[in-house]
């Protein structure tokens, strides 16, 4: 199996205690890769690596002209290598090559955007009402920031807060997910490339039950930004929040994908398929409850089935591919449980509803494309997240319910509405409890939009120009012109 080092410092090293953890191929279902299994102390010497380097006029002492330099440069690199890494990727966590492939050629615009920004951080004169005084302010970086990264997309969710963070100044701690750590290793050989200074990115991997509490506790750790589960994410803010460390959390969704009566069908049943079984549902955004106008629901359901039916599966690997397997075991398990449990609460399955046993599978862990129909919205099928690819589809008779039922969740990452009436776009745009609304299309993201949840789904937002203030703080400065000291025991 392939070995791999943990960079800490601009050094590649193994884990503190020398032990390792493998990483599983989903596809074939075995193990692959050998990766170090850090410890706190790992974390200890990944934290003050990074201390030194925010403090290092290597990279504090730069301008951030010079930073923007580096990232740019950073993203040259990422895509002369996206087929490599996209490859590495598809075998790490079981995406389909053709998405993975398609993000790792878009990756390189979130480097070019952040260093393009990193010299148009400024500060404000501000007209102060105080006679003799000047007063301005400074935007300064955090310090160390810890990054946690999930196993789905791993390196297109740790660009997201990587780019920022560097483009503002900082310096990083990347923690990838243990089922998914590889690629972020491969990543972080492009960052030497670069020619970005020591300790300015270190990788350490591991369990989260290990590292991650050092991690997010660390006294020198300025700001924690997390992508993961909600349950997760909670204990990180909890955690975070006994030493006062902003965060930036992207959790969970239920996302509802509604289709009015006025809907081009064909468009509608695609962008559902899209919104669930692309990424076999392994993703955030997932539009896992599928909110059909009763007028047209036994025909949409036809057509929706019809579809999914059609869904080649097998190797990741292969551009004819479509729905891939799970990432990891205890998801496959996570996944089929529902399953169960959405046919013990009375939902009717149209579609899959188990594990794919098909021979293009092989050992994989591969769930079957499943539809629910007569699913009610307090179902847990129609509730929890699934992570997985499976649809609940629910009717509405009047779109003012379609939005009362999308909004009735815990979350509010995304949502999706399908109509020919611009009054109804708008009336969603507004109405829909989540951080972004697509009308007529799905799963669109951009480095020049900020991306974000309501709710449960999380706090603060990833890309645009909203992303970088993430890793700011503002400073204000006072200046007296006059030179006179007046009464001292009088505030000014």
């Amino acid at each position: 199996m392939n070995r791999y080092q943990m960079l800490i410092d601009g050094e590649w090293v193994d884990a503190a205690g020398g032990e390792t953890f493998q990483s599983d191929n989903p596809f074939l279902g075995e193990a692959w890769a050998l990766v170090p299994r850090a410890n706190a102390s790992d974390v200890d010497r990944a934290v003050a690596a990074a201390r030194k380097a925010f403090r290092s006029p290597s990279w504090g002492g730069i301008s951030a002209t010079a930073r923007g330099a580096l990232l740019r440069r950073l993203a040259d690199l990422i895509a002369a290598e996206a087929e490599r890494l996209a490859v590495v990727e598809t075998r790490d966590n079981g995406k389909l090559i053709t998405e993975m492939r398609a993000q790792l050629r878009y990756i390189p615009q979130w480097f070019y955007y952040f260093g393009g920004l990193a010299d148009k951080i400024e500060g404000r004169v501000i007209p102060i009402d105080k006679p003799g005084m000047v007063n301005f302010t400074r935007e300064e970086p955090l310090g160390v920031v810890a990054a946690i990264t999930p196993w789905n997309s791993p390196l297109m969710l740790a660009t997201w807060k990587l780019a920022p963070a560097l483009a503002a100044g900082n310096t990083v701690v990347w923690k990838p997910s243990e089922f998914s750590s590889v690629s972020a290793l491969e990543f972080g050989r492009l960052f030497e490339m670069a020619g970005f200074p020591p300790g300015v990115v270190n990788i350490v991997t591991g369990f989260g039950s290990e590292i991650g509490e050092r991690l997010v506790t660390h006294p020198q750790v300025a700001k924690i930004a997390f992508t993961g589960g909600d349950r997760t994410g909670q204990s990180v803010y909890e955690l975070a929040a006994k030493s006062i460390k902003p965060v930036t959390l992207e959790l969970g969704g239920k996302s509802a994908n509604i289709v009015c009566k006025d809907a081009i069908l064909d468009n509608a049943v695609k962008g559902v398929v899209s919104g669930i079984f692309a990424a076999t549902g392994q993703t955030c955004i997932a539009g896992s409850r599928a909110l059909i106008h009763r007028s047209i629901h036994d025909e949409f359901v036809d057509r929706l089935v019809a579809l999914g039916k059609t869904a080649r599966m097998g190797d990741p690997l292969l551009d004819s591919t479509q729905v891939g397997p799970i990432t990891t075991r205890p998801q496959y398990d996570k996944v089929l449980d529902y399953i169960e449990i959405a046919k013990g609460e009375g939902a009717e399955c149209m579609l899959g509803g188990g594990a794919a046993t098909r021979p293009e599978c092989g050992a994989g862990w591969f769930v079957e494309p499943t539809v629910f129909a007569g699913v009610t919205p307090s179902m847990r099928i129609a509730q929890e997240e699934v992570f997985g690819p499976v649809l609940s589809v629910l009717a509405f008779d009047e779109v003012e319910e379609a939005f009362d039922i999308a909004n009735d969740t815990q979350y509010g990452l995304a949502a999706g509405i399908w109509t020919q009436d611009i009054g109804t776009a708008f009336a969603a745009s507004r109405r829909l409890e989540a951080g972004t609304v697509w009308v007529n299309t799905y799963r669109a993201t951009s480095y020049l939009s900020p991306f974000g949840g309501y709710k449960r789904s999380g706090i603060g937002r990833e890309s645009g120009l909203t992303a970088i203030r993430e890793y700011l703080q503002e400073k204000s400065v006072w200046i007296d012109t006059i030179g006179e000291v007046a009464n001292p025991f009088v505030q000014r």
